[in-house]
């Protein structure tokens, strides 16, 4: 797919891109930025994550970040949840939406996160319908200090009807399927109808099924104009309405271009460490061991 959305047929006189570099296009230049990471040092304890990372997202430009286990996707998304921190020094910076700082408030707002929560687990017995709603104010269900308001009530029945989980609403998360608590979790992500929605590994450990469902609202909201950042480590997840592709390998950025010319056998073997064969059936992509 092309910048400008076309789809390369590989027909007539079109010249073969199979052997195209994946290198980042300067097409997308006038789209402001979400993210801007410059030189950025990044440690988790004793361990460091990014030694000299440079990187920039944009709005309206829908990107996946694919690399292996222990490449830095984890970290790049505590970074974007202000989770994490990176090292202050001279020629380096991070900024969100524009600020070097922000109120994390704001930042719920305008980004939504997808993500498996830890306190969920503390919780079994929260409904599904509270976990929804408690988006609004970053906990895992209600406390006696937080009061919803009607409008906040009314955002979440809209987007429990949406996807279809309105009956389900009063039961505990935890008796929930996996895609059920994945379409729920959607739903806590977007109670701010947020300009940005980042999604960590969004189909990890859901059946076929789940996942191709889960897959259809990501495209319905990337053509509805929320922009998409999704993180993984599967390129099944790679949805026909991703424009750039960001490979990371050890923290660092090892391809930045189109879907087209990043998600092919070369830059794939070199990213995961071996030999690899990628199939194509329609706008569907999976990577095969040769």
């Amino acid at each position: 797919m092309t910048k400008n959305g076309q789809i390369h047929t590989g027909s007539g006189n079109k010249k073969d891109n199979s052997q195209a570099p994946c290198q980042r296009s300067v097409l997308m230049a006038a789209l402001t930025p979400y993210l801007e990471m410059k030189a950025v040092e990044t440690w988790l304890g004793p361990l460091q994550v990014f030694r000299d990372l440079t990187l920039s997202l944009f709005h309206g430009e829908h990107t996946v970040v694919l690399g292996p286990n222990g490449s830095g996707k984890s970290s790049l998304i505590k970074l974007l949840a202000r989770e994490l921190y990176p090292v202050v020094k001279e020629g380096s910076s991070l900024r969100l939406f524009g600020e070097d700082t922000i109120n994390l408030w704001r930042l719920r707002a305008r980004m939504g996160l997808l993500s498996q929560d830890s306190r969920l687990a503390d919780k079994p017995f929260v409904p599904a319908h509270d976990v929804v709603l408690s988006g609004f104010f970053g906990s895992v269900g209600l406390g006696r200090s937080q009061r919803p308001t009607r409008a906040q009530h009314q955002r979440v029945e809209i987007l429990l009807r949406h996807f279809g989980l309105a009956e389900l609403a009063t039961r505990p998360f935890a008796q929930l399927s996996e895609g059920q608590k994945r379409r729920f979790l959607l739903a806590r992500a977007l109670v701010h109808d947020p300009e940005v929605l980042v999604l960590d590994e969004p189909t990890n450990g859901l059946d076929i099924g789940a996942r191709l469902q889960v897959l259809r609202h990501l495209g319905a909201l990337a053509r509805a104009g929320t922009t998409l950042l999704m993180v993984s480590h599967r390129i099944e997840e790679v949805i026909p309405e991703i424009q750039r592709v960001v490979l990371l390998k050890d923290g660092c950025v090892v391809g930045d271009g189109t879907a087209a010319d990043c998600l092919r056998d070369e830059p794939l073997s070199a990213l995961y460490g071996l030999p690899l064969r990628v199939v194509r059936s329609g706008d569907c992509r999976q990577i095969l061991p040769v």
